[in-house]
């Protein structure tokens, strides 16, 4: 008889962005680190908690530079590795660049995964790549404890199209160009609870690569860019805030959620990452009186390969929206807006 087939999210404590470290922790970790400047042509680096690392060449090109991975957060290995080396790219997208290559990032548990899975998972990272028009040029593999994928990426931009998170501007619009509710179903996907055609919702959004994010680089109206992945909405916007010195409004009626991501929600199916997430910077965000527990917890929700969030001036944002939902993001909106009042903060209304 053989052997039941291994699931990959049971070998994990937590899957895809949200076994990323506690934000509050992370802030500790890096306050006494020395700053990555000063290099004249490091134009972005790590004092904003930006996407990637941004390098100025001599002829106006920039390399923009990433890594993320992360453990199994869905049991098909080719789901896994699709799902991760999206994650990956979309942080170039989010710069405004283009990606060129990647290196392959593999920890796997010799002995408890066989060869054939593993084989599955590269498979999946590289068929994501080539549709992004990149090959996986060389990588590194350990033997780890827990299954772990990733890439790390390599784009390229000119100087002018470049996107940081820290220049959005009073008055700008907020976008978000992905669902939320990709924790949320991940937690149900642990515990074989997803409803039904949920994993296709699931796959869907996060395979779907940003590279939208190219496009919207070389308008001059879109001033600021991030993707949201393992923070939240929440966490991330406040990455967004406090780099361009703004405070942010986010509409939650307006939100765009996964299908099934609120029910779920009602029915308790978070991550821990998500608590972790409030805990971190519930200091920061004001939400409505009697706003209910089950929502919070969708605007802390660790997202993996998720959308972008876009600031852009208000008189074009019905215009760069439409050109977001044409690239084939049909549920983005518009969530929010920025201003001034009560600098590295966020409201919810």
């Amino acid at each position: 008889m053989d052997a039941e087939p291994v699931r990959l999210s049971t070998l994990a404590h937590g899957g895809g962005c949200g076994c990323k470290l506690d934000p509050a922790v992370l802030r500790r970790l890096l306050a006494d680190q020395p700053a990555a400047g000063p290099f004249e042509r490091l134009i972005v680096g790590n004092e904003t908690s930006d996407d990637a690392a941004v390098w100025a060449l001599d002829d106006g090109t920039c390399v923009i530079a990433t890594t993320d991975f992360f453990t199994p957060m869905v049991d098909d290995p080719r789901d896994f590795g699709r799902i991760a080396a999206t994650n990956a790219i979309s942080d170039v997208y989010a710069m405004g660049g283009k990606p060129i290559m990647a290196l392959a990032i593999l920890g796997m548990p010799v002995g408890k995964i066989s060869p054939e899975i593993v084989a599955e998972i590269l498979k999946g990272g590289a068929s994501l790549c080539a549709e992004a028009g990149i090959p996986i040029a060389g990588g590194h593999s350990i033997d780890t404890p827990e299954p772990i994928y990733g890439l790390a990426v390599i784009g390229t931009c000119r100087r002018e199209d470049v996107r940081r998170n820290a220049d959005a501007q009073v008055g700008d619009a907020l976008i978000l160009t992905k669902p939320i509710g990709v924790g949320i179903y991940s937690a149900a996907i642990k515990k074989q609870a997803l409803p039904e055609g949920g994993y296709a919702d699931f796959i869907a959004t996060t395979t779907r690569l940003n590279r939208v994010g190219t496009e919207l680089a070389v308008d001059p109206a879109v001033h600021a860019m991030t993707d949201v992945t393992g923070f939240g909405l929440l966490g991330h916007g406040l990455e967004l805030a406090r780099g361009a010195g703004v405070a942010l409004t986010i509409t939650a009626d307006a939100v765009p959620l996964l299908p099934a991501a609120a029910a779920l929600a009602r029915e308790g199916f978070v991550t821990g990452a998500s608590h972790r997430n409030w805990s971190a910077f519930s200091e920061a965000v004001a939400l409505p009186a009697g706003f209910p527990d089950w929502r919070r917890h969708l605007l802390t929700d660790p997202q993996t390969s998720g959308g972008l969030l876009v600031a852009c001036a208000a008189d074009r944002a019905e215009a760069i929206l439409s050109r977001i939902r044409e690239a084939g993001f049909a549920q983005a909106g518009i969530v929010g807006r920025v201003g001034d009042a009560g600098v590295g903060r966020i409201s919810v209304v």
